[in-house]
C-alpha cells in the first residue's frame, strides 16, 4: 500500500528483531568468499530521522533501539557504519543494514513503488534501485547472477490479501530460483492473520512478543526463514 509509511515505526522493537535476524543471516551467508545476491521487495526510504516529527509522534524508538542493549551482534556493526555517515540520530532502514554487512563483490537490488520513499532509497544508497512493485520485481529479475542470495519480504500488511500474496510469491520465486533464501517478516495481530500464511509457507519460525503491548495494535514480531542457511539454528539464541 503506498499509505504505509515506516517512519512512525523506525527503530521500533520490531525493526530491532528484524534487523538483527537480517544481520544474523547475511553473516553466515557471507563467511565465505563466493558473492551473493541480496533483494528487497518492499525496501522503504532506506534511512530514517529519530528526532523528526513522525518518529516523536508515535515514540516506538524508545522501546527499540532507545532499549537495546548493545552486544557482539553485528546488527551493531552496521548501525555503527550507518551511524557514522548519517550521524547520531539516524535509524536504518532494513536495505542499509544489509548495505552494511554486504561485500564488494555482493549485488543489492531493491525494490520500492512509493514514488517518494523511492526517491530518498536512491539518494541514501549505492545499489540496483527500481520503482517497481515489490513481488513483480524480485520474480522478473530472479534467477539473478550471483546465485547465493537473500530476499527479504516485508510489506505493509495493511490489506488482509497480502498475507497469501506472500505465499503466492514465496512458490513462485522457490519455483524460478530454488537456492534461494528467503526471509518473511510480519506482524502479530489480534486477529492471527498471519498463522495460515505461516502454515502455508513452512520454514524456520521466531516470533517475539512486546511486553509493552496493552491489548491493541500490533502484539509483535515474527519471521519465517525458508531454505534457511546452515547454522540457522544459533540465530534465535
Amino acid at each position: 500500500m503506498l499509505s504505509y509509511q515506516h517512519g512512525y515505526h523506525a527503530g521500533g522493537p520490531a525493526d530491532i528483531h528484524k534487523h538483527r535476524a537480517l544481520a544474523s543471516v547475511l553473516s553466515l551467508l557471507t563467511q565465505k568468499d563466493r558473492p551473493i545476491t541480496y533483494m528487497e521487495t518492499h525496501a522503504g526510504r532506506g534511512i530514517y530521522d529519530l528526532t523528526d516529527e513522525k518518529a516523536q509522534k508515535t515514540g516506538e524508538w524508545r522501546a527499540g533501539i532507545g532499549k537495546a542493549e548493545r552486544d557482539d551482534h553485528p546488527f551493531w556493526n552496521a548501525l555503527d557504519l550507518v551511524r557514522d555517515h548519517f550521524g547520531p540520530d539516524s535509524y536504518p532502514g532494513s536495505p542499509l543494514v544489509a548495505q552494511a554487512l554486504l561485500r564488494e563483490q555482493d549485488r543489492c537490488i531493491l525494490m520500492e513503488l512509493h514514488p517518494a520513499e523511492y526517491a530518498a532509497l536512491a539518494e541514501a544508497i549505492d545499489a540496483e534501485v527500481h520503482r517497481r512493485d515489490g513481488f513483480e520485481g524480485v520474480l522478473a529479475l530472479s534467477p539473478p547472477q550471483p546465485r547465493r542470495g537473500l530476499v527479504l519480504v516485508d510489506p505493509s500488511y495493511e490489506v488482509k490479501s497480502e498475507y497469501m500474496d506472500v505465499v503466492d510469491f514465496a512458490k513462485a520465486l522457490i519455483a524460478k530460483w530454488p537456492e534461494v533464501v528467503l526471509m518473511v517478516w510480519y506482524p502479530l495481530l489480534p486477529d492471527g492473520r498471519h498463522k495460515a500464511m505461516i502454515e502455508a509457507l513452512g520454514g524456520v519460525v521466531d516470533e517475539v512478543r512486546f511486553p509493552q503491548h496493552k491489548g491493541r495494535g500490533m502484539e509483535g514480531s515474527g519471521l519465517v526463514i525458508l531454505n534457511a542457511p546452515y547454522g540457522i539454528e544459533n540465530l534465535f539464541q
